[in-house]
């Protein structure tokens, strides 16, 4: 039996699930304006063990959201991943953050979904998917203007997913385009994502792994 403890920590949203043979066993999370990562992600897990029934022994491996997405809330979560696999002696699972989000929307035959995470100015981090969730273009930065995501203008919808969907709004129309501004990164959707890789072996060297930031951190009056 496959038990694994998910953390996502990319965004604003402090999520932590556990997972049991791909199956959500408890999770808990909260978005709050100011990352709250450093004080609630632990608290965090103890609570979503104790909801699972579980104790840190009887888990078979831990997940971590890799990014794109927050500088700091990225180097929060897999630090706290790192020191229990490293405590534990578990493996350590990477998840991409915009896959996962890519997973909280079903589309129909012929439809794009396209996870996006709010950047600098009128930046996103996205991905783009077609309706059986495969990667029809990897990650990248990009700058939305008007002929965002043209190339895709023969699909009969596109779902625009998260938080850098709202920078589209006022610059991507046509009946095409369906915003869902709500969604953001969960360790519910990581569940069955790092069970299929738990199966597979599909392990990071601890040691060495870093997250996935796409660019480099700048500080901006603010942290990113």
């Amino acid at each position: 039996m496959a038990k694994i403890l998910c953390l996502e920590t990319a965004t604003t949203n402090c999520s932590v699930a556990v997972g049991v043979n791909g199956k959500v066993a408890a999770l808990v999370e909260e978005n709050a304006r100011q990352y709250s990562h450093g004080e609630q992600l632990h608290v965090f897990i103890e609570k979503a063990l104790q909801k699972a029934k579980l104790n840190h022994t009887e888990l078979n491996a831990i997940a971590v959201s890799k990014g794109p997405g927050s500088y700091t809330g990225l180097r929060i979560g897999v630090a706290a991943a790192k020191g229990l696999c490293f405590a534990l002696n578990l493996p350590l699972i990477a998840i991409p953050t915009l896959e996962s989000m890519a997973r909280q929307r079903k589309a129909e035959p012929e439809e794009i979904i396209i996870p996006l995470l709010d950047a600098r100015r009128m930046e996103v981090y996205s991905e783009v998917y077609n309706d059986q969730f495969e990667v029809l273009r990897e990650t990248r930065a990009e700058i939305i203007d008007e002929n965002a995501f043209r190339e895709y203008s023969t699909a009969k919808r596109i779902h625009l997913l998260g938080s850098g969907a709202e920078k589209c709004k006022a610059l991507l129309r046509g009946e095409r385009f369906e915003f869902h501004t709500e969604i953001l990164p969960s360790a519910r959707e990581m569940v069955p994502l790092s069970h299929t890789k738990q199966q597979e072996r599909e392990f990071e060297d601890i040691a060495y792994f870093e997250p996935f930031y796409l660019k480099d951190f700048i500080l901006q009056g603010g942290k990113r």
